[in-house]
């Protein structure tokens, strides 16, 4: 079991800890708002991700074709969803740790897993490689591999929070809070085109 959990998170590291929507996401509302604001988005994000992993992995939700219309729908949408999330950061004001601003939901954070087609690539990638390893049943593996999968980009996604949160507070002023907004929202924006033409 520890060789294989070791090799999962060798395959994952790369995935989960370089930038993508939810990394950006978390990064940008941590700056803006502080670690404690993101932790229910932090939730629905995780939570979605247990339950989408479990599902496909036991084979109740069939990963989209990407050629499929689907697929494209499924893309557009949670480009457009990230779209938004980038102009909301771009047209707020200063940054805001002190509570007043209460930051993302935990609907957003389901949201953002859910709208997310390479989430369900990475998935299905995940399983398709993880596949050989014995286990003593089908259900062991599923709940194995959606456990450290979630656990992991839990992790990740709780540092680059942190880094964000760490460098918006050197930004609290209202100008550099702007320019700090700005930044993070063209951050957003570019994941959103990434999403929608990769």
């Amino acid at each position: 079991m520890a060789v294989f959990v070791g090799a999962l998170l060798l395959f994952l590291f790369p995935l989960a800890y370089s930038p993508g929507p939810g990394n950006m996401f978390f990064a940008a509302m941590g700056a803006r708002s502080g670690v404690a604001a993101t932790l229910p988005a932090n939730a629905g994000y995780h939570a979605a991700t247990l339950v989408v992993t479990g599902l496909v992995g036991a084979g109740f939700v069939a990963v989209l074709d990407p050629a499929s219309t689907l697929f494209l729908l499924l893309k557009t949408s949670g480009s457009i969803y990230v779209l938004w999330l980038a102009w909301k950061m771009a047209t707020s004001g200063r940054t805001n740790a002190g509570g007043e601003d209460r930051g993302a939901g935990f609907l957003d954070g389901v949201m953002l897993l859910v709208l997310n087609p390479k989430a369900y690539v990475i998935i299905l990638l995940m399983y398709s490689q993880f596949a050989g390893f014995a286990f003593a049943s089908t259900a062991e593996r599923v709940a194995v591999i959606s456990l450290v999968f979630t656990l992991n980009n839990l992790l990740a996604f709780l540092l680059w929070t942190l880094a964000g949160d760490g460098l918006g507070r050197m930004f609290r002023n209202e100008t550099s809070a702007r320019r700090l907004n700005l930044f993070f929202a063209f951050m957003l924006a570019g994941v959103a085109l990434w999403m929608l033409l990769g």
